[in-house]
């Protein structure tokens, strides 16, 4: 009966996709004005943690819209299954959400060197961990797949490989939901012992809360429902909703939080007095 109701007929289903599309584009356009706004601003800084983040935000949103625009009636990709097309078509739907991965980590790993930082704790690890936590989450679901199409006829291996898949994607966002958790909590309780007249305490610790609040749910319900969709013959709704709920509602209200531009430097370096 669920799979009945959940059914769509071509039509719909290529409505679904352009929606899609024109919501990771305007997103995309959002944070491209963004990463423009924030270089006219100090343009003689080089690629900061802020200017990467928008760069990497832009790369993911454009990159699902044109794959929804171009593939409006083969958007339905089962990462979970033995890829049924080419390994590049599957690999195109897979790498953007490796990058969004890469995206938020990259904000755990920010947050993470102002903590170690102003607790005075050792900060040689952390990047490395991160170039080593990435390299892993865009290698080990590519093995898995090209070792899917390799067992394609032994039917035991393709579902023992089908919940490796599962299991190691699920594994991927609840450690960056756990990331979140770890070092969102950790600054948002440092800020909170700061003096109440620290200027920008108060909006640093908004900040903080909903990004890590934000990103936490939608880290742990990306998990969840990837984990439904697995096992779904027809999934339609469900993907629609994991794209909107999971990346484009989360990506939407991190980047209106994170609108703020730094500010402006004198000629001697200083801030400007605001």
């Amino acid at each position: 009966m669920l799979q009945a109701y959940l059914s769509l007929s071509i039509g719909e289903s290529q409505t679904l996709a352009y929606v899609l599309a024109v919501l990771y584009l305007a997103l995309g356009v959002t944070a491209l004005v963004q990463l423009i706004r924030i270089q006219l601003r100090l343009p003689e800084y080089g690629w900061t943690t802020q200017k990467v983040f928008h760069l990497l935000n832009v790369m993911c949103l454009f990159a699902r819209g044109v794959l929804f625009f171009i593939f409006p009636d083969e958007w339905l990709v089962n990462i979970a299954d033995p890829p049924a097309r080419p390994l590049f078509y599957y690999t195109a739907f897979l790498l953007p959400g490796q990058i969004y991965f890469t995206t938020y980590t990259l904000l755990i790993l920010f947050w993470a060197e102002i903590y170690h930082q102003a607790r005075s704790l050792p900060l040689k690890h952390l990047r490395p961990a991160f170039f080593a936590c990435n390299s892993v989450v865009y290698i080990l679901p590519l093995a898995i797949s090209v070792s899917q199409m390799k067992e394609s006829s032994n039917p035991h291996m393709k579902q023992v490989l089908k919940y490796a898949m599962t299991s190691v994607v699920c594994l991927v966002w609840l450690s960056a939901a756990a990331g979140f958790v770890f070092y969102g909590g950790r600054l948002f309780v440092m800020l909170r012992r700061f003096p109440l007249e620290s200027k920008g305490r108060r909006k640093k610790l908004q900040e903080v809360g909903a990004v890590a609040g934000v990103s936490t749910v939608a880290f742990v319900v990306r998990a969840a429902l990837f984990a439904i969709l697995a096992f779904m013959t027809d999934s339609t709704y469900v993907q629609f909703a994991y794209f909107l709920v999971c990346e484009i509602v989360p990506t939407a209200i991190i980047l209106t939080v994170l609108r703020k531009l730094p500010p402006k430097r004198t000629p001697d370096g200083y801030h400007a007095i605001r």
